[in-house]
């Protein structure tokens, strides 16, 4: 397969490429996707000055000029879901259905988003003074910068992007650097799409030279990133330098809570999906299985069954579950983590193996740890990859307490038939999504996502509350003569 080069795109222009980084096959390392462009100073300064320049024209555009821009790109995305859902599983290492389904996915966001143009609505109210109006309105912000992780690269990106330009802003679009293809064609559809010059432009490379640069500038009104908590601080601090906007989605160790009534099928498929679907790296993953101690043998008994069962193989392989782990530097904090496991009295029951295929990936064998406590730090700190552990407990009041006892708060999940202790739990789970007899993985686009504690900053992201980033209110006042 022919190697080819791939460019920034800055001011509505791909731009020349200087130095490119080899964006590698994580279940087939001899295969070389393409070199991507990355970014120096210069760079992120153009395109920062190139939205910046777009800005004021996008913003005052007709909504149906937006709203036809973001319909093209949404309508492109679902038509090419193959295509592209392909192109990510090979870059990614999602099995090839997650691949397309989160193409497809993206598309519904541009979608939604253009719908959303049009329910751009004020509010009028009756001033304390007489013979005064008062209009409550909403203006784009400005430049926003987005900064994307490599786990969700094209779905994660659109649910930022979209709003951000159906809102009337600009962008300047920072994605991971060991999953730049899924962003390149992104950015390729959207620069088809009828936007203006400078309105979104693409800047790659690592996060250390480019992400920082983006966020520390003063001409960057606000910052939307998904990743870890370190660098998610770092991007808060470096944004209110220049009283940036910031909004991020960070860590999490979510608990999925089974209880002694639960449906015991229900129980392990929900736990299985959540857990190791997208080999555990997903930040709604279900790493915390807290059990009640009368289905807790039976449950970890059909675990094991279930997870000998399931495929790990080359992402693109028909039949294949799970992929594998993004690179190797995951895969080495997988084995990191499961030593601690290991050195803290954990037992490991099923997995944690690094089977040999047909091809050289960085491929591991989902891992279950049982006789765990709350206070491991396998079960305080985030993995990001296929490892699970049970913590038995002895009752809903435990099992309550152990899910909230986190520094994070971004799922959480309750399997039971108890209409009373299913309140109870969405009522007093310290988490921003709840979930009743579900997977803790998997969300809806035209609703709030986001967490509590370490694990969000910020407004919401996704549907209508969007807008509470990516737009500033203004009141304005009038008397008639």
């Amino acid at each position: 397969m022919t190697e080819q080069t791939f460019s920034n795109y800055i001011g509505g222009s791909w731009t020349p490429v200087e130095n490119a980084t080899a964006n590698i096959n994580p279940s087939d390392t001899s295969d070389v996707i393409g070199h991507y462009a990355t970014a120096n100073l210069e760079d992120v300064a153009q395109a920062i000055e190139a939205a910046r320049s777009a800005f004021g024209a996008w913003s005052q555009s007709g909504l149906e000029q937006r709203k036809a821009a973001l319909d093209k790109i949404g309508d492109e995305l679902i038509a090419r879901k193959d295509e592209l859902g392909e192109l990510l599983s090979r870059e990614e290492g999602k099995p090839l259905a997650e691949g397309v389904g989160e193409v497809a996915r993206a598309g519904q966001f541009f979608q939604y988003f253009g719908a959303e143009v049009l329910r751009q609505m004020g509010e009028t109210a009756a001033s304390v003074r007489p013979g005064v109006d008062v209009e409550v309105s909403r203006e784009p912000l400005g430049v926003i910068g987005i900064v994307t992780p490599w786990n969700f690269p094209t779905a994660v990106g659109a649910w930022k992007i979209a709003p951000a330009l159906a809102f009337g802003n600009a962008v300047v679009f920072k994605p991971a650097e060991i999953v730049p293809a899924s962003a390149w064609a992104l950015t390729e559809i959207i620069s088809r799409s009828g936007l203006p010059d400078g309105t979104f432009n693409l800047v790659m490379g690592p996060g250390s030279r480019v992400g920082d640069a983006l966020t520390r500038s003063p001409d960057v009104d606000a910052v939307s990133f998904t990743g870890s908590v370190a660098v998610g601080r770092q991007i808060a601090l470096n944004a209110v330098e220049h009283m940036a906007r910031v909004q991020l989605e960070m860590g999490s160790k979510n608990a999925l809570v089974v209880l002694n009534d639960a449906d015991l099928d229900v129980a392990v498929q929900c736990a299985i999906n959540g857990a190791y679907f997208g080999t555990g790296q997903k930040c709604t993953a279900s790493s915390r299985l807290v059990v009640e101690d009368g289905i807790h043998d039976a449950f970890v008994d059909k675990m094991i069954s279930t997870m000998r069962g399931l495929v790990v193989d080359h992402a693109l392989k028909p039949g294949t579950q799970i992929g594998p782990v993004v690179d190797q530097r995951q895969l080495d904090q997988n084995l990191s983590y499961m030593k601690i496991g290991s050195d803290e009295g954990a037992e490991l029951v099923q997995g944690g193996d690094l089977p040999t295929r047909d091809t050289d990936g960085y491929f591991m064998t989902p891992a279950l740890y049982i006789n765990t406590s709350n206070t491991m730090r396998i079960n305080r700190e985030e993995v990001f990859g296929p490892l699970a552990c049970v913590i038995r407990v002895s009752d809903y009041d435990e099992a309550l307490s152990v899910s909230n006892d986190s520094d994070f708060g971004l799922t959480a999940g309750i399997i039971t038939n108890s209409l009373a202790r299913a309140a109870h739990f969405k009522r007093h789970s310290q988490s921003g999504c709840v979930m009743v007899n579900l997977p803790t993985a998997g969300t809806d686009y035209h609703v709030p996502f986001g967490g509590r504690k370490a694990s969000s900053y910020g407004p919401r992201e996704q549907g209508q509350y969007a807008k509470e980033f990516y737009t500033v209110i203004k009141t304005s006042y009038s008397q008639p003569y």
